[in-house]
């Protein structure tokens, strides 16, 4: 049942949360609790992305809607609702068709997150944004929206089609939804036999290419070509309007605050802005993941998530501005992309990282930027550095694991952080294996009996071999 907007209590929002499930970064890991009051917990599941690697073979999607809106029965507001749905299921189990009402009813307030006060128009900008659903049993949905008017003249109201689908990848779902759009235009009929192509493809594994072929009245068949990127730990992020929104000193105050699992709201007009930035600054943190509420876009009725004194990062459209401005909030970053400014902060968040580290940071963040052309060059670019910040302050993690004869490990953190020859290094480390990024990191690092081959442990290969490399021409100078 969709929501009207409302003033809520901070135990009427963790009830709403509860009942929903929570919305987080899945970018893979963690163990993410609800903090808002009565909390749900989620059971404890790390891997080493934020989001799963899938390996390919799964659906793309789940289901596919087109949420509407439509006049309430009293009053001039709108309500969100749902128009069409692919698949339709049919023969649930009792236990199922609850889970499946809960979803579906959720879905519609994150499709129209800015409330329910709308008017016919003639001209919308189409915006392209996405949320995240993380129910109490763990399982996480993320769904793809798209938001324009529907085809036809005089006023109307916007619409969104969205994909909900367990898989993490923005850019490929982009591109379905300009393929739904393009075929919804026509009729609705029209995108049975594509999502039923779609449904029935397999997930293709890093790098490789699924077609699909595709009849168009007026235009024939059609082969549509989608493809993962070779590298798939940034498939669910494009760096670009973070980069446009803020600076790089910006941005690194971003990263130092939420790698102390702090409290940061992102404010802007659009969602698209919102979806992209929040998804950035969260996949900043890799390889580890944000394990506390996470709301790319909040809805309206629920911005007493910002009165929340637990760790969360949300992101709240500019019309709420005062709102939240006025809102009763302890220590929190907040940061507005469309001035490209921080309205409130800390105040020590240039102090957080060791400053060498945060120097190299910025030295290659700065380096050649002007040169990157695609969106892969300019994500690679970005998330380097970071990448490179963790492989120096804790990439050693895995030599400081004592293993029993069982194959279980133990973390030795004061060995750990001791190991570290930088006092700034290690005052900085010291903090950072206190907080729930690390803990869950390092939970599954025991676990497991040896690191995980991923993309964090070859550039820990790499910075290892290039310090045996150095050890040796100085050796041989001497």
């Amino acid at each position: 049942m969709p929501y009207a907007p409302q003033k809520m209590d901070r135990q009427a929002v963790a009830r709403l949360l509860g009942r929903f499930g929570q919305w987080l970064p899945r970018h893979g890991a963690g163990s993410p609790q609800d903090h808002l009051g009565e909390g749900v917990k989620e059971p404890e599941r790390t891997q080493e992305h934020c989001l799963p690697n899938f390996a390919g073979g799964q659906h793309f999607f789940e289901y596919l809607l087109v949420v509407s809106l439509k006049k309430k029965h009293s009053g001039p507001d709108y309500e969100p609702t749902i128009t069409y749905q692919f698949p339709k299921r049919e023969n649930l189990l009792r236990g199922q068709q609850e889970e499946e009402e809960r979803l579906l009813g959720a879905i519609p307030l994150f499709c129209f997150p800015d409330g329910n006060e709308w008017a016919p128009l003639t001209e919308y900008p189409r915006e392209t944004f996405s949320f995240v659903l993380t129910n109490v049993d763990g399982s996480r949905k993320i769904g793809y929206c798209r938001r324009l008017l529907p085809a036809g003249r005089g006023p109307r109201l916007p619409e969104v089609y969205c994909i909900i689908s367990c898989i993490g990848c923005f850019g490929l779902f982009s591109k379905i939804l300009d393929e739904v759009e393009k075929r919804h235009q026509i009729s609705v009929a029209v995108i049975y036999p594509f999502m039923q192509g779609l449904r029935e493809a397999a997930f293709p594994a890093p790098g490789k290419t699924v077609t699909l072929k595709s009849f168009i009245p007026d235009s024939g068949t059609e082969f549509i070509s989608l493809t993962r990127p070779l590298d798939s730990h940034l498939e669910h992020v494009d760096f670009s309007s973070l980069l446009h929104c803020l600076s790089f000193e910006q941005i690194l105050q971003i990263f130092a605050s939420a790698v102390l699992e702090r409290r940061i709201i992102f404010l802007a007009e659009g969602l698209s802005t919102l979806s992209q930035c929040i998804h950035a600054a969260a996949a900043l943190l890799y390889p580890f993941s944000w394990a506390h509420t996470y709301i790319p876009v909040v809805p309206e009725s629920l911005l007493d998530t910002v009165c929340c004194p637990t760790p969360f990062m949300v992101g709240v459209q500019m019309r709420f501005r005062e709102k939240v401005m006025e809102s009763p909030m302890e220590e929190v970053l907040l940061v507005d992309l469309c001035e490209g400014t921080f309205l409130m902060s800390v105040g020590d968040e240039k102090h957080i990282l060791p400053p060498k580290l945060q120097d190299d940071i910025l030295d290659s963040l700065g380096h050649k930027i002007k040169e990157l052309q695609t969106s892969e060059q300019i994500n690679e670019h970005v998330s380097g550095p970071f990448v490179q910040f963790f492989v120096k302050t804790v990439g050693h993690y895995a030599s400081y694991i004592k293993r029993e004869a069982n194959g279980q490990g133990h973390f030795q953190e004061r060995a750990f952080y001791k190991a570290l020859p930088s006092k700034a290094n290690r005052r900085f480390v010291k903090k950072f294996v206190k907080t729930q990024l690390f803990s869950l990191f390092i939970q599954e690092a025991e676990k497991s009996k040896n690191p995980p081959a991923g993309y964090f442990q070859k550039k820990i290969l790499e910075y290892e071999e290039q310090k045996k490399q150095k050890k040796s021409k100085e050796k041989t100078v001497k």
